[in-house]
């Protein structure tokens, strides 16, 4: 069954984020998932949004998952995000 990542985030400090994803791409090749939303413009229909960027992520499997985020490489340029922007994100299982 498949999992998706999903970050609604908010960037303050653009140059912080920056480095975050000067290497994210690199570090995301190494694992199976595959980039379905990268937007910095959504389109909102209800309620608020305050967030400058929607990122959905598809894996395999929830271990797929694990394997790229718990990654040392990938905790390694999260911290880059995590100090430039507000982040809310979750791991939702899908239907296939």
């Amino acid at each position: 069954m498949s999992s998706w990542f999903i970050a609604k985030i908010k960037i303050q400090d653009p140059e912080e984020y920056q480095k975050y994803l000067d290497h994210a791409g690199s570090v995301f090749k190494k694992f199976r998932g595959e980039y379905l939303v990268l937007d910095n413009s959504p389109v909102v229909l209800e309620g608020a949004w305050d967030a400058t960027r929607i990122v959905i992520i598809r894996f395999e499997s929830e271990q797929d998952f694990k394997d790229w985020y718990y990654s040392s490489d990938y905790q390694e340029i999260l911290l880059h995000r995590l100090a430039a922007a507000d982040c809310e994100t979750i791991l939702a299982k899908g239907i296939y």
